[in-house]
């Protein structure tokens, strides 16, 4: 049977896109579903400040009368200009294991790319580093976090087929916890602590954190600036993570770090895992996911590293060892087993070594890919 293309466009479309991966993993251990609402607001220009600054489209594939796959398509005129490349992205791809649907959809979203004038395509990607990015290749027998991904294996075999290349690769990590911190490490943090005058702000309230947000995004875009498929985020971008991040946090996994001065020089901020309570809430907080989502942040035995961002002057002063000894410290405090890392490029040999002194296996891998049109 033929396979049909539908550009996404009713509201209708756009909760049908939403969707239709809750139908392909129905039953998965090891997928967790995203919010619904979230998903659907991402999709949207009135919602998503993204669409200022990229051009998007969205399909759905149909066959023998049921859609049976989904991909979006983005231009992100900020990264092609920070790059001078003319490339464009294919994002949220999910597909029945099926060679003419896989097809269809990518050669869908090539077409849209190169009739925009671009001379490649990669992905998957999404509208930032904090959206969806890469397709996972390792560790189809882990359950991801909350920020990370879970694909089925026959997707990058798709890709590869269709003469996709890898382009770049996140490791992914698992820590557990010894019962308390180790004396070299509580040493180490001692010595750049007071070597460089370092003072570490705890939080007890979301309140105290958000006097801090417009320091840490200044970080963050000077800090990720080098890395793959990063962007300067404006105010608008800021806000829009910030609302999505901000009610999952546990002030007490949120660090701050100062320089001698007082002046913000880095940051590390982690949260309790959601993703088994995602899994109970099926991609809704009512009427009753977000008990499920509540009791996992007040009461959590794991725990997501979500983000570390330093000044690069202070990178190689320890201050990433300060706040992350620090961090580990509240966690332990308070019960927290284990440690899901996000995504880290395989390149990024620095931040891949702090895991070093603590018991940490890498079990996870996503991938983007890269094809010249």
């Amino acid at each position: 049977m033929p396979v049909n293309i539908k550009e996404i466009k009713s509201n209708a479309d756009k909760k049908a896109f939403v969707d239709l991966q809750f139908k392909l993993y129905k039953n998965n251990p090891y997928w967790v579903p995203p919010l619904k609402a979230g998903e659907l607001k991402m999709l949207m220009p009135e919602h998503n400040p993204a669409f200022e600054f990229c051009d998007a489209k969205f399909w759905l594939a149909e066959k023998n009368g049921k859609i049976v796959g989904r991909i979006g398509a983005i231009i992100h005129n900020l990264s092609n200009q920070k790059k001078n490349e003319q490339m464009g992205r294919f994002t949220r791809f999910e597909s029945i294991d099926d060679k003419d649907v896989a097809d269809a959809l990518i050669h869908t979203a090539e077409a849209w790319i190169r009739s925009k004038n671009m001379l490649g395509v990669h992905g998957p990607l999404g509208f930032s580093n904090l959206d969806h990015q890469g397709v996972l290749v390792e560790g189809f027998d882990q359950i991801p976090s909350m920020a990370s991904e879970y694909h089925h294996e026959y997707y990058h075999h798709h890709f590869e087929r269709l003469g996709y290349q890898k382009e770049e690769d996140w490791l992914e990590f698992r820590i557990t916890l010894p019962d308390v911190v180790p004396d070299k490490v509580k040493r180490v943090s001692e010595i750049v602590k007071q070597r460089n005058g370092f003072q570490v702000v705890n939080f007890k309230t979301k309140q105290e954190i958000e006097a801090y947000t417009d320091k840490v995004f200044a970080i963050f875009n000077q800090a990720f600036d080098g890395l793959f498929s990063t962007f300067q985020f404006n105010d608008k971008m800021a806000k829009f993570i910030l609302d999505k991040f901000m009610p999952i946090l546990n002030p007490k996994y949120v660090k701050i770090i100062l320089n001698r001065e007082g002046d913000v020089c880095g940051f590390i901020i982690s949260a309790p895992s959601l993703s088994k309570a995602l899994q109970k809430a099926k991609g809704k907080l009512f009427p009753f996911g977000f008990i499920h989502l509540q009791k996992a942040i007040n009461h959590p035995v794991e725990a997501d590293l979500l983000l570390t961002g330093v000044f690069p002057e202070y990178a190689s002063l320890g201050a990433p060892a300060l706040m992350m000894s620090e961090l580990y410290q509240a966690y332990i405090d308070n019960g927290i087993k284990w440690v899901e890392t996000t995504g880290m490029q395989e390149s990024n040999h620095v931040a891949i070594q702090s895991w070093k002194s603590w018991d940490h296996i890498q079990h996870k891998r996503k991938r983007c890919y890269r094809k010249m049109l």
